[in-house]
């Protein structure tokens, strides 16, 4: 139901997913009779493979997450992180509000042991032709250092699992390489991780995000979304820049026409929706948060990351090498 566009993108989202993934099963949890509008409008209906659950309430895009959690024990949120922990179903994915998604997820999943706090890990591309995830992403403003070396466990087993790196590269995120650079914080969290076994590349910076340099990057998440809300400004900045550049006489409109197919190449690449879904990492169940303005397709890149991180194990990967570290 949440998201800027609700079951309008949801539903038809879940249609086409489940024509490419005829294993998967879904629940659509949310108004009842909404969905099933949707649904009809489609040509569709519910069955044994994609059933409608009802959840009378709805939280709001900007409802305080507290009262969220408290009053709303009936709304499509909850529902579906319950059906996750009751075991019912193996992931929840929503476009709703994310503060609201990480308490409730929080409050009735828990935290993994070992794992003071859940962290919210996305993937951005890169330009060796890859992805760079970035942990965490605006879930933990201020964090200790012991936490941000529990974030570089959990990006690591998510990289190793969903993209079959078997030593997946760890680098801190500070104002400079050196091991003198960043406050007292980042230099202990720069000791625990080397202390912790994973393959850490030590202190990177915010350009080794987009170059590739490491497979993971570990901030606070005050840190994080802001690096995360530049880089999208930029990105849209660019494109404006080169429209302006562009369209000021006929012979650049030529040009520009000419290099439409690079120009589509290059918007395609860099479009959020490919690489749409952020995982709550550190939950004892998996959580995927999509964008709430994802159209069809992005929502559908959420769906396939939440099969992705089940189907690869991502919440026992992470439980275990915790366990391996505090050994």
């Amino acid at each position: 139901m949440g998201g800027d566009h609700g079951p309008h993108v949801t539903v038809p989202a879940a249609l086409e997913f489940q024509r490419h993934e005829p294993e998967v099963d879904l629940v659509l949890i949310g108004l009842q009779d909404a969905i099933q509008a949707e649904l009809a409008a489609h040509g569709a209906a519910a069955g044994t493979r994609l059933r409608v659950h009802h959840a009378a309430e709805v939280v709001a895009m900007d409802e305080p997450p507290v009262q969220a959690m408290r009053y709303k024990k009936d709304s499509s949120m909850r529902v579906a992180v319950n059906l996750v922990k009751s075991g019912e179903a193996s992931a929840c994915v929503s476009a709703g509000n994310t503060g609201a998604l990480m308490a409730i997820s929080r409050f009735v999943l828990k935290t993994l042991p070992a794992i003071d706090r859940p962290a919210i890990a996305s993937g951005v591309p890169n330009s060796a032709g890859g992805y760079t995830y970035i942990l965490d992403l605006g879930a933990n403003v201020d964090c200790t250092p012991e936490q941000l070396m529990q974030f570089g466990v959990m990006g690591a087993m998510l990289v190793a699992a969903v993209e079959h790196k078997e030593r997946p590269s760890v680098g801190l995120l500070n104002i400079g390489v050196e091991d003198i650079k960043g406050n007292d914080t980042v230099k202990q969290a720069a000791e625990l991780l080397r202390a912790s076994g994973l393959n850490f590349h030590g202190n990177v910076e915010a350009d080794d995000i987009y170059k590739g340099t490491v497979d993971v990057v570990v901030c606070d998440g005050f840190v994080g979304n802001s690096v995360l809300k530049a880089s999208e400004g930029v990105a849209k900045m660019l494109f404006l820049f080169l429209k302006g550049e562009f369209t000021k006489n006929p012979w650049r409109m030529l040009v520009a026409w000419l290099a439409t197919p690079v120009f589509s190449a290059l918007r395609a690449r860099m479009d959020p929706g490919n690489y749409n879904g952020a995982s709550l990492l550190g939950l004892k169940g998996v959580v995927i948060k999509s964008h709430g303005s994802a159209d069809r397709f992005a929502f559908g890149q959420a769906l396939r990351r939440a099969v992705d991180e089940v189907r690869n194990d991502v919440v026992r990967r992470i439980t275990e090498r915790m366990a391996r570290v505090h050994a």
